[in-house]
């Protein structure tokens, strides 16, 4: 059973997320965004970025990619409202025709193991860990 986090930039919910991806030694979560009334998600976050002087670190404007660095106003939360906190931060990398995803980077443990036991499970059995 996936688990469906919110999304918010500045205060206003964007969109949601599975978070269904992972690296799990690293303490990282991210997954596809499904967007909530936002007609293009590269402008979106371009102008955001800019506006914010927050780095792209590549904007591709023909094939509508962009990745940014860490956006402070970029939070997740899971359902009871509990946010979903990384030390490094949360960013949005992604293409048009691919989506757009979050990633969060660095939750710590055990946090980690408690809210994602599902990505943590995985990694264990791609090196026979029982």
């Amino acid at each position: 059973m996936n688990k469906t986090y919110k999304i918010y930039l500045d205060g206003l919910l964007i969109g949601t997320t599975e978070l269904e991806k992972a690296d799990a030694p690293m303490g990282v979560a991210f997954g596809l965004i499904e967007f909530n009334g936002i007609e293009s998600p590269y402008y979106f976050f371009k102008e955001y970025c800019l506006k914010n002087k927050i780095i792209i670190n590549t904007d591709d404007l023909e094939f509508e990619f962009i990745d940014t660095q860490v956006m402070s106003e970029l939070k997740v939360f899971r359902q009871d409202g509990l946010e979903i906190k990384g030390v490094a931060g949360n960013a949005i990398t992604g293409m048009k025709d691919e989506g757009y995803e979050i990633s969060i980077l660095g939750i710590s443990y055990p946090f980690y193991e408690e809210e994602f036991p599902h990505h943590v499970k995985e990694y264990e059995n791609m090196f026979g860990k029982e």
